[in-house]
């Protein structure tokens, strides 16, 4: 894959990196499927519990497949559901398949995978907590990012944080608090420290408390946290046309990849 320009004149050495953390991105989507089902050049990561969220329920090409093909065993393994999603990590192979699945109905977005190597915070002043301590705020959050969807598709955005603990050998819930106590910003960490690799996801700040810090805190924290436990390899995702790709960059990410996603329904 070919990475997008990252800031830095020695793409090449970004290579590297970038394998590991599509590696990590594969692994982690078949840990935490209930189950899988093979096709060729990759797999369809499920979960039955969790059937309204595309996050735990799509298909992920990671490896050599045909693209006219594709569209089709994305239909077989999919059927049961009412949406499509295919991740694609290979840029040339997202741009052999981009066709075929246009030609199915398919939108296509990018992902940037931003890389930190900016220093390590000295500080966090976050703390880890569990799903309970997050419901109300999460579901808070999607209602606003969602206003059309109903509860049902909330309540399950909401608990399907549950099946991410299976996704690393270690994941953690990071959130800072208001003078109060209510959680005001959050994130998840995951981390293989064996590996020395740790990805943050799903920052976010509820809308009380934007403007006021929070979501730096919990950065700072995640960041803090991954290099005590050996993971020297950073990274977190982030769409390629939003503002936080920009706050991301000022905080010492860079890009050096990215990931196609192909959604209908």
């Amino acid at each position: 894959m070919t990475p997008v320009a990252n800031g830095t004149d020695d793409l090449g050495a970004a290579d590297p990196e970038l394998r590991r953390i599509h590696g990590f991105l594969s692994a982690f989507a078949r840990r935490q499927a209930e189950r899988t089902v093979e096709i060729p050049g990759g797999f369809a990561a499920l979960d039955d519990t969790y059937a309204l969220s595309r996050a735990d329920n799509h298909v992920l090409i990671d490896g050599p497949t045909d693209p006219e093909a594709l569209p089709a065993r994305v239909e077989e393994v999919l059927a049961h559901l009412p949406h499509r999603a295919v991740y694609v990590t290979d840029a040339a192979t997202a741009e052999a398949c981009a066709g075929p699945l246009a030609r199915a109905g398919y939108t296509r977005t990018a992902v940037d995978l931003m890389l930190h190597t900016g220093p390590v915070p000295e500080r966090g002043g976050a703390r880890e907590v569990d799903l309970p301590a997050l419901r109300g705020p999460l579901a808070e959050s999607w209602r606003r990012f969602l206003p059309d969807v109903g509860e049902d598709v909330i309540d399950a955005l909401v608990e399907r944080r549950v099946a991410r603990r299976r996704g690393a050998d270690d994941v953690r819930f990071l959130a800072s608090h208001d003078e109060w106590g209510e959680v005001a910003s959050w994130a998840d960490l995951y981390m293989d420290p064996v590996a020395g690799i740790a990805q943050i996801e799903d920052l976010v700040t509820a809308e009380a408390h934007l403007g006021q810090g929070h979501a730096g805190v919990v950065l700072d924290t995640a960041l803090l946290t991954a290099a005590e436990a050996g993971c020297t390899t950073r990274f977190l995702t982030a769409f390629a046309d939003d503002w936080p790709r920009r706050w991301y960059e000022r905080r010492g990410f860079v890009s050096v990849g990215s990931v196609d996603c192909f959604e209908r329904g």
